[in-house]
């Protein structure tokens, strides 16, 4: 539906149109999918990628140009990055009680698009309301995982869970200890947290699944939807975005609108 030159061209005639520099730049590839609506653009490296991402300008006015819910911007080396974090996962989760996740690694490796097989989780899972709260939970849904949810209290009072007492900083960095002992009282068997790391075993299974399978936050969004906690650490929230920034999982004009909004409040 959608060509390469085309594209190529549109991105150019949007630059010249709002005095952008004409940088040069090279789309390998680009994959509509239909059914989400969504035009996925593979460039061929970084810096055309932020040619073609123009600040969010250029990217916008070519949705509006294409007329498409959604356009979204890739490079080969992010791609690989993604392949190589997966085969990663596969092999912390095989032979484990996470084995589940398998369909979805190997849905996720042909990314994009994004093409979950329906698959259920018999896991008694605990769900700490950190960061990315409402992904969490919608991920926990997703996959039919019988849950709880807590989280620190007044923190997200969009969303249902139970409330416990914590330090704001928690909201980015979850502390172990404390929700391995709340799930030995709910005899959960997974914790699923904003984890810095993606999988660990502990006794019981700790989980970050967007780390596991390396899906940053602008897709989360789309996926699952965000809401910002209301109570947080602003030391804690700069390096959260810090971290999540250098490992490839937000982009920097991302990190600072957050920040920033955030501030605001």
């Amino acid at each position: 539906m959608f060509t390469v030159t085309e594209v190529e061209s549109l991105v150019r005639e949007i630059r010249r149109k709002n005095g952008f520099p004409d940088s040069p730049f090279r789309i390998d590839e680009v994959r509509y999918d239909e059914e989400g609506d969504k035009l996925f653009i593979i460039a061929h490296d970084r810096t055309d990628k932020s040619v073609i991402i123009g600040n969010s300008f250029v990217i916008g006015r070519l949705r509006e140009r294409l007329g498409v819910g959604q356009v979204t911007v890739y490079s080969n080396l992010d791609l690989e990055i993604k392949r190589r974090k997966l085969e990663e996962a596969e092999k912390l989760v095989r032979g484990t009680k996470l084995e589940f996740l398998l369909p979805i690694i190997e849905a996720e490796k042909r990314f994009p698009p994004r093409k979950w097989p329906e698959i259920r989780g018999n896991l008694r899972t605990l769900v700490f309301m950190s960061f990315n709260a409402r992904a969490l939970l919608g991920f926990a849904e997703r996959l039919g995982l019988p849950h709880d949810a807590v989280g620190l209290r007044y923190s997200f009072p969009g969303l249902k869970y139970e409330p416990m007492e914590g330090k704001p900083k928690e909201i980015f960095f979850p502390e172990v200890e404390k929700l391995l002992r709340i799930a030995d009282e709910r005899g959960a068997e997974l914790v699923m947290a904003d984890f810095p790391f993606g999988l660990k075993f502990e006794g019981k299974a700790l989980l970050n699944p967007f780390r596991l399978l390396h899906i940053g936050f602008f897709e989360l969004k789309y996926l699952f939807g965000f809401e910002r906690p209301v109570i947080y650490d602003k030391k804690a929230l700069i390096r959260f975005v810090a971290e999540l920034t250098y490992e490839g999982l937000m982009e920097s004009t991302d990190g600072a609108n957050l920040i920033w909004r955030m501030w605001k409040r």
